[in-house]
């Protein structure tokens, strides 16, 4: 299949369908940034925001339209951390509307660049380095296989999975806990997904695999180490302000996320102890809206 209109809508439908029978399964895994249990949730949420947009597309659009219709929905839709850096993700695949094997390469790059970007602190071991491996597999199997999008598509997936199982060696939380990256599997999931899409093989029975945590490891409990607040909002802003936003929220907490750029809107996610400040920075910086705490 095609990733035009029918093939995109397929495709997030495919991520929802196989994020809903694993997301209680990705919230266990949970335990970075915060052990909150809920990163299979959120990006469940996003990517059903992003079907909702998909489905709405009309069927004769240009592909670059329902790509932009899906990636602005996900980044509206967001929720968590998990779901913001997702929703990035697919604004790098948007902005390419990928139709040919190598263009799914191209885009997944892109894709994965915006995402690293975005975040104020990247940390490997995460759906970063898991977004990474994928994009640098669709790029050899664009240059040394058949290139074609199912390939490509395929080469992605088995990259991130591969990846997925690398990250309690890049980030000791996950080692201390037995567990990979929540968000990074959520991704795989994702992926899985559109490599099935593309093959237009019928999907794999039972749900998606996630590796179990360890036997005898627990996740820890949130204990308030950390900031106290997860504060989110839209934002509607020039992107001449987004760079001295993410100074002064950077200053202020920590997991910052800041994505978007689409019709100067953004999505703001950050852990603070001190909710005011975090709102004030985005009122100096635009119209914050939909604020959530």
């Amino acid at each position: 299949m095609n990733l035009d209109v029918a093939g995109l809508r397929a495709w997030c439908h495919a991520a929802v369908s196989g994020l809903a029978q694993v997301r209680d399964a990705i919230d266990e895994l949970n335990v970075f940034p915060v052990a909150d249990a809920d990163t299979g949730a959120n990006m469940h949420r996003t990517m059903l925001a992003a079907a909702e947009a998909a489905d709405a597309a009309d069927a004769e659009a240009r592909p670059l339209a329902a790509w932009a219709s899906v990636a602005r929905a996900a980044m509206l839709g967001a929720q968590g951390n998990s779901g913001v850096i997702l929703s990035q993700l697919l604004r790098g695949l948007a902005e390419r509307a990928p139709a040919t094997g190598a263009d799914l390469a191209a885009a997944l790059g892109h894709a994965t660049d915006l995402a690293y970007a975005a975040v104020g602190e990247p940390v490997e071991g995460t759906m970063l380095t898991v977004a990474r491996a994928a994009a640098e597999a669709a790029a050899k199997g664009a240059a040394t296989g058949d290139g074609t999008l199912p390939a490509v598509a395929g080469a992605a997936a088995r990259g991130a999975r591969e990846a997925l199982g690398r990250t309690p060696d890049q980030l000791a939380v996950l080692a201390e806990a037995g567990v990979v990256d929540a968000g990074a599997a959520g991704l795989v999931v994702v992926l899985e997904a559109l490599a099935t899409v593309c093959s237009d093989e019928p999907a794999p029975g039972g749900p998606p695999e996630i590796p179990a945590r360890r036997p005898g490891r627990h996740r820890a409990p949130v204990d308030g180490a950390g900031p106290a607040y997860e504060v989110m909002y839209l934002l509607d802003a020039p992107e001449e302000a987004i760079g001295p936003l993410r100074r002064r929220l950077a200053a202020l907490g920590d997991s910052l996320v800041v994505v978007g750029g689409v019709e100067d809107g953004w999505s703001v996610h950050v852990h603070v102890d001190d909710v005011g400040p975090a709102l004030l920075a985005g009122i100096d910086a635009g119209r914050p809206h939909r604020i959530r705490v």
